[in-house]
């Protein structure tokens, strides 16, 4: 229990965001357990109550203050038109750390070409509003039918289209499906309830969980070198290597030589090192970095 007799009220998505969110969580220092058949899960900060809520939800619940935080798409902040405060734009979600889609597809072998081609069909889609808002932008006359799920597979027999979220595409190859149009791209936000976020203490709470998430989102794929070289290297090592800002460098008891620290991306290790090694650094050393903060 919080002995501030505070406490933040945090929506957890539930289904596939679920294991991404708890581990970017824990590797941002906060602790969440999921117990089976439980809908609140514990976290090891007396100040925070979690609650899984679908990720379709959660926008809802988060702006009639039943949550005073949470995370979710922004596609269903759009699709529920949801009066929240989008406080951060988290890239992550169950497969990679990329957008994902929403698509109008059909058959490969629909003679559909265009939306306009959708004239009095139907389409079939877990997303209703999302879907009506794009025909209405198009002024196409559709049924649009929601879908309880496996909605690749409603085409051709019980629907002529259907509007779906895609990460890789894959599901939608499988299944015969042609992208005809993208209709929203959409990636996992932070949202709080407007008037939650204009309480002082949970909005210094908000703004602190989002640091750490932000930070350890900011420090994938990056590591920090250090390395020793002598003073008439500088030029050259610096040339090398870039750097969030700057490289620090340091003076040794050597007054011939200096400690450079720099962070870079794992992915420019392999050819970055055998080039700082031929340009004369020496002791070279990589870290790993759990956390950035800009």
């Amino acid at each position: 229990m919080s002995t501030s007799g505070k406490i933040l009220k945090l929506g957890i998505p539930a289904g596939s965001l679920q294991e991404a969110t708890v581990d970017l969580f824990c590797k941002s220092g906060y602790n969440i357990v999921v117990e089976k058949r439980s809908y609140f899960p514990s976290i090891d900060d007396v100040e925070i109550e979690c609650m899984l809520i679908r990720a379709q939800e959660m926008a809802r619940y988060v702006a009639n203050g039943v949550l005073d935080a949470g995370l979710t798409g922004h596609d269903w902040i759009v699709e529920t038109g949801a009066d929240v405060i989008e406080v951060e734009e988290l890239r992550f979600s169950k497969v990679s750390r990329n957008p994902v889609r929403w698509v109008l597809c059909v058959p490969e072998n629909s003679p559909v070409k265009t939306v306009k081609d959708l004239e009095g069909k139907t389409i079939a889609t877990e997303a209703v509003g999302l879907t009506k808002s794009y025909l209405e932008k198009h002024g196409v006359n559709a049924n649009v039918e929601f879908s309880w799920g496996a909605t690749e597979v409603k085409p051709p027999k019980l629907a002529d289209a259907i509007v779906e979220v895609t990460e890789t595409g894959s599901s939608l190859r499988a299944n015969n499906l042609r992208i005809v149009d993208e209709i929203l791209q959409s990636t996992t936000r932070f949202i709080a309830n407007k008037n939650a976020f204009a309480d002082p203490w949970k909005r210094k709470k908000i703004e602190d969980l989002v640091l750490m998430l932000r930070a350890t989102m900011d420090a994938e794929g990056m590591v920090s070198i250090m390395m020793n070289i002598e003073r008439k290297n500088l030029d050259k090592v610096l040339k090398i290597i870039p750097a969030l800002q700057k490289p620090t460098i340091s003076e040794l008891s050597d007054p011939d030589w200096l400690d450079i620290m720099t962070i870079v991306n794992t992915k420019d290790l392999r050819t970055m090192i055998p080039k700082l090694k031929d340009a004369g650094a020496s002791g070279i050393i990589e870290s790993k970095i759990n956390k950035i903060i800009h």
